[in-house]
């Protein structure tokens, strides 16, 4: 896929989204589906190039085209990932990125953790969170995750006094997320941590634990 193929499959994905009559997921993410079946036998490294020409238009469906593609991932490393996550500025841009980028890339072992203790260290929230959000794929099974305590626990603990109401959130979700591979651990992370974590944080690690839910609704 040369430049001007690549510029011109970002056009037309760009314009048939900004044509749909809504802007709901379903109804973009339909319009992704159909281009990565059409790019099924394109390189890993055609369809990166496609997804960074789609970071200023489409960022999301970038992320997941190379997701989605056979081999998309393979071509990512540390200056790949990061170039992708250039200008991430929004609470849902940062999540597609962490659960289908940076997450799946580091599960795979194409970025190393202290890339990821990096982000966590930031004076940026959006990185601050995407160290958080690339927990996620570590423990969920949708993506294929099997379980990582020891890699998890050390962003969130990185993270533990973060008041950032951005960086709260997705410590409760990086913690819930784990609760169901490891709820010992969760359990004593939230002993060691209490008094430097979010009450959010407890409350919502806490309810996962006791109920199976982030917010359980309350007896009738």
């Amino acid at each position: 896929m040369n430049k001007p193929i690549t510029a011109s499959l970002s056009t037309e994905i760009d314009r048939r989204i900004r044509k749909l009559p809504d802007q709901r997921t379903e109804s973009i993410r339909r319009i992704r589906r159909q281009f990565s079946e059409r790019l099924r036998g394109a390189s890993a490294g055609e369809v990166l190039a496609l997804a960074q020409s789609l970071v200023e238009l489409q960022r999301w469906v970038g992320y997941e085209l190379i997701y989605h593609h056979p081999s998309g991932l393979s071509v990512l490393d540390i200056e790949q990932v990061e170039r992708l996550g250039r200008g991430i500025d929004n609470w849902g841009a940062v999540d597609a990125f962490g659960r289908y980028i940076s997450g799946p890339a580091w599960q795979q072992g194409l970025i190393p953790d202290d890339a990821v203790h990096r982000w966590a260290q930031s004076e940026d929230r959006w990185w601050r969170r995407a160290a958080l959000v690339s927990t996620v794929p570590l423990n969920l099974r949708s993506a294929g995750g099997k379980g990582d305590t020891k890699r998890t626990l050390e962003v969130c603990r990185r993270l533990a006094s973060d008041r950032d109401d951005m960086v709260v959130k997705a410590l409760s979700w990086a913690l819930r997320a784990l609760v169901v591979r490891d709820p010992d651990a969760v359990r004593a992370f939230l002993h060691a941590h209490g008094d430097e974590l979010a009450a959010r944080v407890r409350r919502e690690a806490n309810n996962k634990l006791e109920t199976g839910l982030k917010n359980p609704s309350p007896a009738s």
